[in-house]
């Protein structure tokens, strides 16, 4: 699995995780739902996504759609 579809998979996790706190626990988590769909929105625009750093220090291989602004963080 490479950074690009590590954080697919992890925006899918967030926003799942959201929808089930909302139902269950308060409303008021629906506000990490839109959070989450903004920086969806905002890394289709720039190609940055701040979960890339965690991920690329846990060692995900590189992708090609994302990245860290910074090859300092290798």
């Amino acid at each position: 699995m490479n950074i690009d579809k590590a954080v697919m998979m992890f925006a899918g996790c967030v926003v799942l995780a959201s929808v089930a706190l909302t139902q269950w626990v308060n409303p008021a988590w629906m506000w990490l739902t839109v959070f989450a769909g903004l920086n969806m929105i905002q890394s289709s625009f720039s190609g940055f996504c701040p979960i890339v750093y965690v991920f690329r220090k846990l060692g995900v291989a590189e992708g090609t759609a994302l990245t860290c602004h910074s090859k300092k963080e290798k």
